[in-house]
């Protein structure tokens, strides 16, 4: 083992996190740092990793990316039939992360995750560039492929190359002129995690961080400090 990973480290320094500094609502001080975020061009910033876990109480971690941010809760979108999309169908609790290097910030949050509704993930799945929306079709996502080069053949096939019959029927039973529509797959669609628990990390020096907690009460969301 190359013990100069030992040595890896540096003192966060660039801002403070108050009790007295946070919006009152959790959904609202995420947004305002997701703001700072894209702002301040971290890369990738609506990127979060969503871990979960299935009848077998394993965890499984992955990066998503965040595409609303509302009242109602934070929404992703992936493939129903995923490794993520079967677990969050035998148990729906989740957690996100996101984090920032550039700006010495992290978010944690858990909560309960639903689909959203069919008119939520055909709309978004419309918005999609059409190569994404072929990929989202094609792909049978989570499962094992024979190769590379059999993704890229269905890919091909789906945007117009000329294969055999078997192949060029299996793209019209999907119909890649509804593609250039918006249609989206059945097996696909959004998520929304609706919030219980948020922590606001600020990196600090001497590893001294910040980290204000939120919590739903009877009042709205208690909000207070856990030592670093």
């Amino acid at each position: 083992m190359d013990k100069s990973f030992h040595s890896v480290r540096k003192q966060f320094v660039k801002s403070v996190l108050r009790e007295s500094q946070v919006d009152k609502d959790p959904l609202l001080q995420l947004e305002l740092w997701l703001t700072d975020a894209i702002n301040s061009e971290c890369p990738e910033p609506t990127a979060m990793v969503l871990s979960t876990a299935g009848i077998d109480l394993k965890p499984s971690s992955r990066v998503v990316l965040m595409k609303d941010l509302d009242v109602q809760g934070i929404t992703f979108f992936t493939n129903y039939e995923s490794r993520k999309g079967q677990q969050l169908r035998d148990n729906p609790h989740a957690s996100l992360v996101f984090f920032w290097p550039r700006l010495e910030r992290q978010v944690r949050i858990e909560g309960t995750v639903s689909k959203v509704t069919e008119e939520e993930s055909d709309a978004y799945f419309a918005s999609r560039p059409e190569a994404s929306q072929i990929s989202a079709i094609i792909s049978p996502q989570s499962r094992e492929i024979p190769s590379r080069e059999w993704l890229e053949k269905r890919w091909q096939s789906a945007v117009g190359s000329k294969q055999s019959a078997v192949e060029t029927h299996i793209y019209v039973s999907v119909g890649s002129r509804q593609l250039a529509a918006g249609s989206r797959p059945s097996n696909w669609g959004g998520y929304r995690l609706v919030p219980d628990y948020f922590e606001f990390w600020q990196g600090r020096a001497e590893r001294l961080h910040d980290r204000l907690i939120y919590q739903p009460d009877e009042s709205g969301w208690r909000i207070f400090r856990l030592a670093p």
